[in-house]
């Protein structure tokens, strides 16, 4: 049986990848790639991306997807590109199913991973803004049996420093998730994993990724309205923004089309499809669903705090640093060289959804394995080299967020 590594397991990485070594254009050009679906057609009407970037660009971003994605092993690879005044770029590549070889789509959903910190995160500003929450309220206020709760602010959970040991760290909680991937898990029983070992420091001390913070969030959001979670995200967060395609499943329900899932976290270590798992343990830090035509409006949104106040958006955005160079993390929310938003990671799927306010340009990644090539996440990878070709000044240098 194969010890899973801790910093990897269903959670994005915050690693300062390097860049892939010199690459040479794929010699069968791009393989699979799918013609534009009618919703990009109609973004591509829209005012702030009139039209498709130089042909010149388009070619050099399809060779560079292409290279990092057969470099990588990635079966299937969405992009989506928008630069107002440049114009916009979607590619689908690759495979959707590596034994049917069915292509990959640019309107298929995937598993979004932690990019639901910024779901979770924003229901409860929206909370803060109304005045029935307060960032430096402790956590013991909400939720009994946290250690260290008297002193563990919502504020130290959204930002990372807590210091609570992460569930999904615990052997046991590996095991057992990888022993049954169909099991559900509650948010109490993820929790206890986590719980049993002693916290990793002081609250607000340093910076350590911790699904744990996001799980509490989410059953402070929950005791203060109410409401089930995912109906308050939906309600207050998903119609608003009018993300009609993004959801909070229950269990592992999908929608279609949607592409397999191929993951290598496994007991054996091989890869299997990890499509149908049950995300039910990821919760409030990592269980939603969403495809590029959501992610791309959700970018703009969550990184200019359309649905909250200024005063708390300028919170949100106040980040500190991580340890890795070029990346600081907010309050679920990260910043590298510019580019803000989030990744996310869970097995089979990875994401990246940034926006980089200087250029009002969008950057959305979807693919359909979390399989690491070299230590180094596949979606990092390709988000740095996409921007070394599109936004040379503003490279995405990390894909936040690890254990």
């Amino acid at each position: 049986m194969r010890r899973i590594p801790r910093r990897r397991l269903f959670a994005a990485t915050l690693l300062v990848a390097s860049v892939l070594a010199p690459m040479t254009p794929a010699s069968a050009g791009v393989g699979h790639a799918a013609a534009s679906v009618a919703r990009h057609d109609q973004d591509e009407r829209d005012d702030r991306s009139p039209g498709r970037l130089d042909p010149r660009l388009v070619a050099r971003l399809d060779r560079t997807i292409e290279d990092v994605r057969h470099q990588a092993n990635i079966p299937g690879v969405v992009v989506g590109l928008w630069m107002p005044g440049k114009g916009s770029y979607v590619r689908a590549t690759g495979v959707a199913n590596t034994e049917t070889h069915r292509p990959m789509a640019a309107d298929s959903y995937v598993r979004i991973g932690s990019e639901t910190k910024t779901f979770t995160v924003t229901a409860l500003l929206q909370l803060v803004d109304e005045h029935r929450v307060r960032l430096d309220d402790p956590i013991a206020k909400y939720v009994d049996g946290v250690p260290n709760g008297d002193r563990i602010t919502l504020r130290h959970l959204a930002e990372m420093r807590s210091g609570l040991f992460p569930y999904s760290s615990d052997p046991d909680f590996s095991h057992d998730l990888l022993s049954d991937p169909t099991r559900h898990f509650t948010p109490r029983e993820v929790l206890t994993y986590g719980f049993k070992h002693d916290n990793t420091a002081a609250p607000g001390q340093q910076f350590q990724y911790c699904n744990s913070n996001l799980i509490l969030l989410g059953l402070v959001i929950e005791k203060v309205t109410g409401h089930r979670l995912a109906d308050v995200i939906h309600h207050r967060v998903l119609r608003p923004a009018h993300l009609d395609n993004t959801l909070f499943p229950h269990g592992p329900e999908f929608p279609v089309p949607h592409p397999r899932g191929y993951t290598d976290q496994t007991l054996s270590g091989e890869v299997t499809d990890a499509t149908d798992w049950n995300p039910s343990w990821a919760w409030a830090a990592g269980a939603m669903i969403s495809d590029l035509h959501d992610l791309r409006h959700w970018a703009e949104v969550v990184a200019t705090g359309k649905l909250l106040s200024r005063e708390t958006q300028a919170q949100r955005l106040k980040t500190l640093p991580t340890g890795f160079p070029g990346t600081s993390y907010g309050l679920g929310i990260l910043e590298t060289n510019g580019w803000i938003g989030h990744n996310g990671s869970i097995p089979g799927y990875e994401t990246v959804t940034v926006y980089l306010p200087s250029q009002k340009a969008t950057l959305v990644i979807m693919i359909n394995t979390d399989s690491t090539h070299q230590g180094q996440e596949p979606s990092t990878l390709l988000a740095q080299a996409i921007t070394a070709v599109a936004t040379p000044k503003n490279v995405y240098d990390g894909a936040a967020v690890s254990h």
